[in-house]
């Protein structure tokens, strides 16, 4: 007769030990502005930088989730916006779009983005911020991730911010680079940016790219981003809501 395997339950302590450790990313001490002041932050940047409302484009449910409080073991993780993850779409926003809204029942096929920013700046809505988006797989904020079960081999999602452009037409293949973005983008990105970190108490020092995130070695978004053109552009938002206590100048905590 066969050897009977007995399988417990991932959760609430029971199961075997686990093998490794809950990792947590330092509180930053930066202020959490409220709704209010938000609203009021998104009307001086719209006034002043021109900045768009959000244009909703939500996706299909099988392609977002919720951000998991707990592992396979019933330990607490880090589950809320603690990071930002800068992408690029690779084809047209239109076509991002009809992707993020096709249904995708297949884990490895399920794809998505918090916000989308299109060529002219307009900033189309994909996933809820308390929603985890699927926008990173193998993925840490340097050796740091989140693991959810024991086959989990890390990922990010479950406290990123995800944050995509455009990419030009001239960019839409396997290129090491292109034209870049938009005056526009870069603008509308800066201004995203700011509010997340606002809302969250992100640092600065937590915006990176999906390059910089992967551990798959297989991304390498966004491809022509330049930090001289974003930075001004945030430092010119930051400065109209007197919010530049979220530019530490230091590169962690």
């Amino acid at each position: 007769m066969a050897p009977i395997t007995l399988l417990l339950p991932l959760a609430s302590g029971c199961g075997p030990k686990p093998g490794w450790p809950v990792q947590e990313l330092p509180e930053a001490g930066l202020p959490r502005l409220t709704e209010a002041e938000l609203a009021d932050c998104e009307t001086r940047l719209r006034a002043e930088l021109g900045l768009t409302k959000e244009l909703p484009r939500p996706a299909d449910p099988t392609n977002f989730g919720e951000r998991q409080p707990e592992d396979g073991f019933g330990r607490p993780v880090p589950h809320q916006p603690a990071l930002i993850v800068l992408h690029e779409t690779v084809v047209s926003a239109p076509a991002t779009v009809r992707l993020f809204q096709t249904p995708h029942p297949k884990d490895d096929d399920q794809v998505s983005y918090h916000l989308l920013i299109d060529r002219a700046g307009q900033r189309l809505r994909i996933v809820p911020d308390d929603q985890r988006a699927y926008g990173a797989g193998m993925s840490a904020f340097g050796d740091w991730t989140v693991r959810i079960r024991p086959t989990s081999l890390g990922s990010i999602n479950n406290v990123a911010l995800h944050l995509s452009l455009e990419t030009p037409a001239d960019g839409r293949g396997d290129q090491d680079a292109h034209s870049g973005y938009t005056p526009a983008q870069y603008g509308a990105a800066a201004a995203q940016v700011l509010l997340w970190q606002a809302r969250h108490g992100i640092p600065l020092s937590r915006l990176t790219t999906h390059a910089a995130t992967d551990r798959s070695h297989s991304r390498y978004d966004p491809r022509s981003f330049r930090w001289e053109r974003f930075l001004p552009a945030y430092r010119q938002a930051a400065t109209l809501c007197n919010l530049r206590a979220y530019d530490t100048g230091r590169a962690t905590y």
